[in-house]
């Protein structure tokens, strides 16, 4: 068998020693045709790879190069050299793949992160981008985990779809039509979908939500975690075209019950990171603290990356109403002095990130909780308050981001939902096999939505959501 490898991880995190092992992994440096630093991916840190001189010859030399993969043979040993417990002495290395040199895109020195993204195929060997993917792996385990301890059934919720849950418009459209004009039209010149593959118009989704709702009234409880898509041309450092979310839905819960699992929830898969993957974590923290240094220190955060991760895990989150949200930014210093670039001047407006951000980092200093928003400002399926203004919804506000969480308790009256779904020009007839969910058996039920980006921003303590997730598409961006 040709893998018999030790992952480097394993050597580096045992005291065992005097013992024959083989590794495997790329090329970092090689220094003095004698050391070199091998990895493999499992750890940011290299195993140091010790080949005596005269062991191989002049052409196997030159080819150890950064970039290369190799394998090599040989007996731990404890390190003579300073910052690792042991090192391989090599009896044999073998190159299983070579790498030019004056080609490799990642030479042995510190690359800018919107170089990196303009190679994004390649970064993934860095030190920054290994950390934050063994980490994001993490959170996505988690996820499962969480959900799958409680009880909960996993639904894959379709990924091309006819309907639109969030009513904004915003969607790809799927399609087998050619894009010349030549689709066949209706009387009124418009696009003939009865003759496209699926019959009608459909488009890729932009959530699982109301097809969670039908699972959840069979099931009682289910989650869903895959890709969703959004069309906005929204070329900012929080938007993606393609991302992912995670979405429970919850039969007999209301929206105390919403925020409550939701708060379990964070903090469980965050715990789950700082258990997991401390070493990785201390990395991107130090990074961090050496990129706030670069700011003006007004806008430097007051706490480390670790700090901020166990403060959230073990404080409960600030929960308010968006009515009291809206006297807090209005009688702001930050509002009076009209330092909002969207001022806040009465109830009913739509809160921006940097509203949010500034009930998050300016005035609580910890996640928030909105609840109850203006139903005018909120999506159609929301149950409606007894005030008949707001309803029954909830957003979550994380340091660093704004919202992270969106979700409500879900309207279960048949009468309410049809009338809000006329005020909102949303056709019965299209959404009729949803309403069946009220017609048969209706019951209170919630749900929420988690960017799982935006998680993985947070925790990483990363600002630009295109560098956490593998291969991002955005306007006019679709490598790979």
């Amino acid at each position: 068998m040709f893998n018999k490898r030790i992952k480097i991880k394993t050597l580096l995190d045992s005291d065992k020693i005097n013992y024959d092992a083989t590794v495997m992994g790329w090329v970092r440096t090689f220094r003095n045709n004698q050391f070199i630093a091998l990895n493999d991916g499992s750890t940011n840190n290299n195993i140091q790879i010790v080949v005596a001189l005269g062991t191989l010859d002049d052409v196997t030399l030159k080819r150890i190069t950064t970039g290369a993969c190799i394998k090599a043979l040989g007996e731990v040993v404890p390190s003579l050299g300073k910052g690792q417990k042991v090192e391989l002495k090599a009896t044999s290395v073998e190159i299983l793949g070579d790498s030019d040199a004056e080609k490799f895109p990642l030479q042995p020195k510190k690359h800018s992160l919107e170089f990196l993204r303009e190679i994004a195929h390649m970064r993934f060997r860095t030190n920054t981008f290994g950390a934050i993917f063994r980490v994001r792996h993490s959170l996505a385990y988690a996820v499962h985990k969480f959900y799958n301890d409680r009880g909960f059934v996993y639904m894959h919720t379709p990924i091309i779809t006819a309907s639109d849950a969030e009513g904004a418009g915003e969607m790809f459209k799927v399609t087998t039509f050619p894009l010349d004009g030549t689709a066949p039209k209706q009387e009124d010149g418009s696009i003939n979908f009865k003759e496209d593959f699926f019959g009608r118009s459909t488009n890729l989704t932009v959530s699982g939500q109301l097809e969670g709702e039908l699972a959840a009234m069979a099931f009682s409880e289910i989650y869903t975690f895959g890709p969703t898509f959004r069309a906005e041309n929204s070329n900012t450092t929080r938007h993606l075209a393609e991302f992912w979310m995670i979405e429970p839905e919850v039969a007999f819960n209301d929206l105390e019950d919403n925020m409550d699992l939701a708060e379990d929830f964070i903090k469980f898969i965050i715990r789950y990171a700082i258990d997991n993957n401390k070493e990785d974590l201390e990395f991107l923290g130090l990074r961090l603290e050496e990129e706030e240094k670069q700011k003006p220190l007004g806008e430097r955060s007051e706490m480390g990356l670790m700090e901020k991760l166990n403060f959230v895990v073990n404080n409960d989150f600030e929960r308010l109403t968006y009515t009291e949200a809206i006297d807090i930014l209005k009688e702001s210093n930050h509002n009076k002095k009209k330092k909002f670039q969207y001022l806040i001047e009465g109830w009913g407006v739509d809160l921006q990130s940097e509203h949010e951000r500034y009930l998050v980092e300016k005035h609580f200093k910890k996640p928030v909780i909105l609840t109850n928003y203006p139903k005018e400002i909120k999506a159609f399926y929301m149950r409606q308050n007894d005030d008949g203004k707001t309803v029954a919804a909830m957003d979550i506000l994380a340091p660093g981001i704004g919202e992270i969480v969106g979700g409500s308790q879900r309207e279960e009256r048949m009468d309410k939902l049809l009338e809000r779904m006329k005020e909102m020009n949303i056709p019965a007839e299209e959404l009729d096999w949803y309403l069946d969910t009220r017609r048969f058996g209706a019951c209170p039920h919630a749900g929420f939505g988690l960017g799982f980006e935006r998680l993985v921003l947070f925790v990483t303590g990363m600002t630009n959501i295109r560098d956490v997730i593998p291969f991002p598409r955005y306007p006019k961006s679709a490598s790979f």
